[in-house]
């Protein structure tokens, strides 16, 4: 098998080997998160990241299990499927437990954003047990056991040479799998209701729900300021669209963390965003220029109040504190501590 760290196998001076640390997430492929790509390429040389299969994670040997939205692990479209996917979390549990395999978890959000039943919340449960250490991607994360603190980092690097476009006036942009917590329906309403004839609306991204994908398409018939591409994009149309947009909205429901509002942020746009401990910390970080914020449910005049905010807004905002080689070094001593290994 061959490694995805950033750089080659083997320890420094070809002494003991590397920490083997197990991805719960599958890939890379062109539909994994980068954020997750981004963590393997930034490890030393004695640390080797590999990506999940179910036959690496119960019959592989690693030193450490390192656990993304944990949720993903069980989820299959048909009951066979869900019911294979059940299995197999329930022996790799075992497993962890057997063989003592210490678990790191990355709290990407306080709770997962659709209620599983009641076999799902049981295994999730089990393996929450098996958990020794956390990564808070924020201070304010909540997390009664602790865990080491490592901002979400940037996407410059990922981005850096896509194309860019130029921004048009007035054009607000949601991007993203839309999803029911996301608050694309309010975001929908709230546009109806902004009396600006020069103001647009544009929405990217698969749309699993029929329910949403209806209401995109409702609005975009009913208004003609509105526009959507309701499919996954690449790289550099996502770049593109996002770099054409004035200003970005993401007016989640319960916005803890967000790869997307990093994304906008990396690509030099500001983002329109609910005021929640998360947010407050990333404007106070990048500045109010960049992270809007709205009380409540989005209305028409937080939209209006936004564009005007960012009517001549130009330059990037500093997310140097988010590197990927600070993240990096801070995720390899945590590998290095659970897999019992000198740090220095």
């Amino acid at each position: 098998m061959t490694g995805t760290s950033g750089t080659s196998g083997g320890a420094p001076g070809g002494g003991t080997r590397p920490v083997r640390v197990l991805l719960s997430v599958r890939g890379p492929s062109p539909t994994t998160n980068p954020y997750v790509v981004q963590l393997a390429r930034s490890q030393p040389s004695d640390v080797d990241v590999r990506f999940f299969t179910w036959t690496r994670g119960l019959l592989g040997r690693y030193d450490v299990l390192h656990v993304h939205w944990p949720e993903v692990l069980l989820r299959r479209a048909g009951r066979p499927a869900r019911w294979v996917a059940r299995a197999r979390a329930a022996l790799l549990v075992a497993r962890l437990g057997l063989t003592r395999t210490p678990v790191l978890r990355t709290v990407h959000n306080t709770a997962t954003h659709e209620r599983g039943d009641v076999v799902e919340r049981l295994l999730l449960a089990a393996l929450e047990r098996r958990v020794r250490e956390r990564v808070l991607l924020s201070p304010s994360t909540p997390s009664p056991a602790g865990g080491v603190v490592v901002p979400h980092g940037h996407y410059g690097d990922w981005y850096a040479g896509a194309p860019r476009a130029e921004v048009v006036p007035g054009r607000l942009l949601f991007f993203g799998l839309l999803r029911p917590y996301k608050g694309v329906d309010t975001l929908l309403a709230a546009f109806a209701g902004l009396a600006d004839p020069g103001a647009r609306l544009r929405v990217v991204g698969a749309a699993p729900d029929p329910a949403l994908r209806g209401a995109v398409a409702a609005a975009a018939a009913a208004d003609p300021r509105v526009g959507a591409r309701l499919e996954h994009v690449d790289d550099d149309d996502l770049a593109r669209e996002v770099t054409a947009a004035q200003l970005v909205v993401l007016p989640y429901r319960d916005l803890h963390s967000s790869g997307a509002l990093l994304l906008a942020l990396s690509l030099g746009r500001p983002v329109l965003v609910p005021a929640t401990a998360t947010t407050r910390e990333l404007r106070a970080e990048v500045g109010e220029r960049w992270v809007l914020t709205h009380e409540g449910p989005l209305r028409p005049e937080d939209l209006a109040r936004a564009l005007a905010a960012t009517a001549d807004l130009e330059g990037a905002p500093d997310l140097s504190a988010r590197d990927w080689s600070v993240g990096g070094a801070r995720h390899a001593e945590v590998y290095r501590r659970l897999a019992g290994r000198d740090a220095g």
